[in-house]
């Protein structure tokens, strides 16, 4: 839905704007896949909050996007149930991993 999206901004923001918000969006699946591959939770847990990170910063750039007109808000709040599902299942990624490294946390 992004990509498609992307295609309607304007030639200006080609190589500026859809770019970073092209890689933030492909770095949400890529970095769960990284994490995936990792033998450490410690280390899966990391690649997943850089997911979540990228989740977040390219749901600020397309807050951008609607308050430069690129996209109207209508737009956005289709986006938003879509960010808040992968939101929800990454942290419950992260929190089965944390409970996973520390099972009883008031033993540490």
């Amino acid at each position: 839905m992004v990509y498609q999206l992307l295609d309607k901004f304007p030639n200006v923001e080609k190589f500026a704007l859809c770019d970073q918000i092209r890689r933030c969006i492909v770095s949400v699946p890529s970095n769960i896949a990284e994490g995936s591959g990792r033998i450490s939770s410690k280390e899966q847990l990391h690649f997943y909050e850089i997911s979540y990170g990228s989740l977040m910063e390219a749901y600020n750039q397309l807050i951008l996007a609607s308050d430069l007109k690129y996209i109207d808000g209508l737009t956005l709040e289709d986006l938003r149930p879509q960010i808040d599902t992968v939101a929800r299942m990454l942290n419950g990624l992260r929190t089965s991993l944390l409970k996973k490294i520390n099972p009883d946390p008031l033993n540490k």
